[in-house]
C-alpha cells in the first residue's frame, strides 16, 4: 500500500509513519516544497492508496495577526491544494484522511458529532473552514474521513512532552481555574483508529477522536503528579499566559468536553479510557 502524507515529520505524523512502515507500506511524504510547486503535488498523490493530511502550523504560540494568517493558511490552503490534486488524479486514492480539532465546538456542555454548537472564535472558524474544504474530496469520489483530534498524549512530544520537565521538577500545577474540560487521546489509540478506518470501508465522514472519558486540567495535573510522584501545588495564573501567548492563551484557559460517539458506534474500542491509566503508560515509556 502507498500512503501519501503531509505533516509526516511532526509528532503525530512520525508515529503514523512508523506504524505504516512496520506494515511494509510505502510512505510518500508531502513536504512544503510540494505545496509551493503546483507540479509535484499531483504526481505524488496520483496512484497513492491513501492520502493523510496532517499539515498545520503550531497553535501553541503567540497569536499576532501575521501568525494567525499562518495558522489559517497552513490548514485551509494546503487542504485546498490536496483536494484539487485528488480531483485531478488519473488514479484516485481510495481514502482521504483530513484532520480537525475539538476546538471547533464551544465550551458549553459535552459534544458528540451530532452537535452543531460551534465556537465563534478564531480556532472555531479555522476548524469549520478546514473541514469544509476537506469534505470537497468526497465530491470528487474519494472516501473521506475527518478526525477531530482531542489533545494527543504521547511519550515523546505534543502537550505531554512540554509538561514533563516542570512536573518532574515539582513545578507542575493547574492552569487557571483547572476546571476547564480536557478532551484527550492516547497516541496508540489514535494510530489504531487510523488503521481501523483504512481496513474498514464503512467508516466515512466526521469522527471525534477523543477518549470516551474526558477529564479537566486539574484531572490531568493530578494524574501526572501521581505518575511522577511529584507535588502539584503550583498554579499558573491566566495573566501569565496572556502575557506570553496573547489570544492564543485561550487554548490553555478554555476547553471542550467531547465524546467519540461515532467511533464507538462503529465498533472501535479504546485501549485507554481513563486519564490516569494513559498517563501511567506514557510515563513508563518515556
Amino acid at each position: 500500500m502507498k500512503i501519501a502524507m503531509s505533516g509526516a515529520t511532526g509528532f503525530i505524523g512520525g508515529h503514523l509513519a512508523k506504524a505504516f512502515e512496520k506494515k511494509g507500506w510505502t510512505m510518500i511524504p508531502l513536504g512544503r516544497k510540494d505545496f509551493e510547486r503546483d507540479t509535484t503535488l499531483p504526481g505524488k498523490i496520483d496512484g497513492a492508496d491513501v492520502v493523510v493530511n496532517l499539515a498545520g502550523a503550531n497553535v501553541a504560540a503567540r497569536w499576532t495577526e501575521a501568525y494567525k494568517k499562518i495558522i489559517y493558511d497552513s490548514r485551509i490552503e494546503t487542504t485546498k491544494k490536496i483536494v484539487a490534486a485528488l480531483g485531478g488524479a488519473r488514479e484516485k486514492p481510495r481514502l482521504f484522511f483530513s484532520t480537525s480539532a475539538v476546538g471547533i465546538y464551544d465550551t458549553k456542555d459535552s459534544h458528540t458529532e451530532e452537535d452543531r454548537h460551534y465556537a465563534d472564535d478564531f480556532l472555531g472558524r479555522v476548524a469549520q473552514d478546514w473541514e469544509r474544504e476537506a469534505l470537497k474530496a468526497a465530491d470528487a469520489g474519494v472516501r473521506t474521513v475527518i478526525f477531530r483530534f482531542g489533545i494527543v498524549l504521547g511519550p515523546d512530544g505534543g502537550a505531554l512532552g512540554k509538561m514533563l520537565i516542570p512536573f518532574k521538577l515539582g513545578l507542575g500545577g493547574v492552569i487557571g481555574s483547572g476546571e476547564q474540560p480536557f478532551s484527550w487521546v492516547h497516541i496508540d489509540d489514535l494510530v489504531r483508529a487510523f488503521f481501523a478506518v483504512i481496513e474498514n470501508s464503512t467508516y466515512e465522514g466526521i469522527y471525534n477522536l477523543t477518549a470516551p472519558r474526558p477529564t479537566t486540567n486539574r484531572g490531568l495535573t493530578k494524574a501526572l503528579g501521581r505518575a511522577l510522584l511529584r507535588p502539584t501545588f503550583m498554579r499558573i495564573p491566566p495573566f501569565v499566559l496572556r502575557l506570553q501567548f496573547g489570544e492564543g492563551a485561550d487554548i490553555l484557559l478554555k476547553g471542550q468536553s467531547v465524546l467519540p460517539k461515532r467511533l464507538q458506534e462503529s465498533g472501535f474500542t479504546f485501549a485507554f479510557t481513563e486519564i490516569q491509566e494513559a498517563i501511567d503508560d506514557l510515563v513508563k515509556k518515556k
